[in-house]
C-alpha cells in the first residue's frame, strides 16, 4: 500500500490545530509533533499512488497555516522481514 511520511512547517502556534485537522484524515495513519526543523510529522497511506500524491496535495498541503511540506515516499518492499 503506498505510504509517505510528510514532513510539516507551519505558523508559529498552530500546531494543535493542524495536528487535530490531519487526524481527521481517513488516510493519516500516524501523526506527531516532533522537535527540529519540522514542526509536524505525519504518515499518510492510501490505496493507490495517484491517490496518494491526490491526498497529500489537495488535503495535507491546503490545510490553513500549513507553510511548507516535504514528502518522502516509502519504497514498497524495501526492509520488509522475509
Amino acid at each position: 500500500m503506498p505510504t509517505a511520511y510528510v514532513l510539516i512547517n507551519c505558523d508559529l502556534g498552530s500546531e494543535e490545530d493542524i495536528i487535530r485537522d490531519l487526524k481527521k484524515l481517513p488516510e493519516a495513519v500516524e501523526v506527531s509533533g516532533v522537535y527540529g526543523v519540522y514542526d509536524i510529522v505525519a504518515k499518510i497511506r492510501s490505496d493507490t499512488m495517484d491517490k496518494l500524491r491526490e491526498n497529500i496535495t489537495w488535503h495535507v498541503r491546503k490545510i490553513d497555516k500549513v507553510r511548507s511540506t516535504l514528502t518522502m515516499i516509502v519504497i514498497e518492499g524495501q526492509g520488509d522481514k522475509k
